[in-house]
């Protein structure tokens, strides 16, 4: 299920590096992170649905690597963007 519209904008403007930025790393993530916690309370009434949990696996692995990317390429921007998602302990 797509985010909406104002629930995207929100997101982007808060994650953005810059004012035209709208497809960074940091926005990716935090943008698949919302998504995933979603996808996360509705497995959690409908456990059967196998193919949002298929998608929800495949979420989690995007976000993964590109978790991995920005840690490799910035690790001050990595180490922001988990602390500001709350993803690491």
């Amino acid at each position: 299920m797509a985010l909406a519209g104002e629930k995207k904008t929100a997101i982007v403007t808060e994650h953005r590096r810059h004012e035209q930025d709208s497809g960074s790393a940091e926005v990716q993530i935090a943008l698949l992170t919302e998504r995933i916690t979603h996808l996360t309370e509705h497995l959690k009434s409908h456990s059967k649905d196998h193919s949002s949990r298929r998608g929800l696996l495949k979420m989690v692995g995007k976000r993964s690597a590109l978790l991995k990317f920005l840690a490799r390429q910035n690790r001050a921007r990595y180490l922001t963007t988990i602390q500001k998602l709350g993803l690491r302990k």
